[in-house]
């Protein structure tokens, strides 16, 4: 009888948790944090407990309006490969369809299945606000300044006579990447935040190239915003070109919104189709 009380107890304790067990479970033990925002609660409830996430959800995000902010449903600008009605030829009214991505010349996928997309297309356009912060989608972004920027880059960003009289100087003048903007050094100075924003030194070529964070992660950890030689990966020429979706939203809306979690999270899981 002994045995069998014993066997009965290591089988119970063996027994998988039920999802409602184990989140009361955590809650006893003070390891979910309190929240009462909608961000809090989808963290705790379905990231961290990695629900899984069907494509219908993906589809009912795309197709409604102001689901990742203020803004129309991205299926009203990216509902089809034809970049004559759909933007960059991006299907998003589809499981395919986001999965290849963009079929306008340059074609690009817009993340890789089962990897983290924080620093992806799809991923980045939903949080990441263009610079100078508050610089509009209409702002045209192919002016001598952008050009300039990118050409350095392309040549391998070099701490040069180009540098210092041409690209330098685009980084500490108002208006440099758009209309009544500040100039980028107005929030990135130093590698002390505060007063600098992300610990980010745009005044000195050691700086942009130091990067983001240096202090926070390390500097041998710290976060390069600048890949020579590759503009299209350099977190600088990102922010510099690339709006934040959907187009108009404010830069104060909230970058980590919940349905940008959900999303994140069924790439995560492979972007299954079924």
């Amino acid at each position: 009888m002994m045995f069998s009380l014993v066997s009965g107890a290591l089988a119970d304790e063996k027994k998988p948790k039920s999802l409602a067990e184990s989140l009361l479970q955590d809650i006893r033990e003070g390891k979910v944090k309190a929240s009462s925002e909608d961000a809090g609660a989808v963290q705790e409830l379905i990231v961290k407990r990695n629900i899984p996430i069907k494509y219908e959800t993906v589809r009912v995000l795309m197709s409604t309006p102001n689901a990742f902010g203020p803004g129309a449903a991205c299926v009203t600008c990216h509902s089809s490969q034809d970049p004559v009605n759909s933007y960059r030829g991006l299907d998003l009214s589809s499981c395919n369809g986001i999965k290849e991505g963009s079929t306008e010349a340059p074609k690009r996928a817009l993340f890789v299945p089962g990897t983290d997309p924080k620093r992806d297309i799809l991923i980045r356009r939903l949080r990441n606000n263009r610079m100078p912060l508050g610089t509009g989608f209409h702002a045209p972004s192919d002016t001598p300044a952008f050009t300039t920027v990118k050409n350095w880059i392309l040549d391998g960003a070099k701490d040069d006579e180009n540098f210092r009289k041409n690209v330098g100087p685009l980084f500490r003048k108002p208006n440099s990447f758009g209309p009544n903007t500040p100039a980028c050094t107005s929030c990135h100075m130093s590698n002390q935040e505060p007063p600098s924003f992300h610990e980010l030194n745009l005044k000195t070529h050691a700086g942009i190239m130091l990067g983001a964070d240096s202090v926070a992660k390390g500097v041998d950890k710290s976060t390069k915003v600048v890949i020579p030689g590759n503009p299209d990966a350099s977190f600088l020429w990102q922010h510099l070109v690339e709006d934040r979706m959907p187009p108009g939203i404010s830069p104060a809306e909230n970058r980590d919104h919940p349905s940008t979690s959900i999303l994140s999270l069924w790439i995560k899981q492979g972007a299954k189709c079924d």
